[in-house]
């Protein structure tokens, strides 16, 4: 019986390959996943920056120490007890939106991750990663706030990039904390149940 990490080892090594569009072209690496297997709790970005593509791991800049900071604080896990992948698994050039034809080249590495570790709760970060896992076009400020079902019978939390909120200052990234909240509420709410 194979498990989520081999599922998701043999994923990441056709990934490595992959030619299916043209940010193949201009990356480093690919930028797979990172963090626990079985995690009940995925995040879930728009692609890597610069910082990423060298070092092969989402998240590693000023967003990234952001990000870190707040799920230790909100939620009292850091980024090896989560899962955390973005939407396209290579940087677009100058860290534009992904295309369409990019996003569908990239589409079943992000599925093959989420039907792998089966999460119950996907934070989506800022308006690009939840308009792809929502198939919505609404704005972040509309999704945000609130919990969507979601792929793989997950609930979907979206909130905002941490670059967004680094930008945004505090009042965004006390709505970031809030959505985190929410996260959190969703993770504990079945342990509770099963207790009571």
């Amino acid at each position: 019986m194979t498990t989520a990490a081999d599922r998701l080892a043999a994923l990441a090594a056709t990934a490595a390959e992959c030619r299916r569009c043209a940010l193949a072209a201009g990356r480093t690496q690919v930028v797979f996943g990172v963090g626990n297997p079985e995690a009940r709790l995925v995040l879930i970005g728009e692609g890597p920056g610069r910082e990423e593509d060298l070092r092969g791991e989402p998240f590693v800049g000023r967003s990234g120490q952001l990000l870190d900071a707040l799920l230790r604080q909100e939620l009292g896990v850091d980024r090896r007890q989560c899962y955390i992948a973005n939407v396209v698994k290579c940087r677009p050039p100058g860290n534009r939106d992904p295309r369409p034809e990019e996003i569908t080249a990239c589409r079943p590495y992000l599925d093959g991750q989420l039907a792998a570790i089966e999460p119950s709760v996907i934070v989506t970060l800022g308006k690009f990663a939840s308009q792809v896992v929502l198939a919505s076009d609404e704005g972040i400020r509309r999704l945000r706030g609130r919990v969507h079902p979601g792929p793989q019978g997950a609930w979907v939390v979206p909130t905002y990039h941490p670059a967004a909120a680094l930008r945004g200052g505090a009042a965004v990234v006390a709505e970031m904390r809030a959505d985190l909240v929410r996260a959190k509420e969703l993770l504990v709410a079945p342990a509770q149940e099963a207790r009571s």
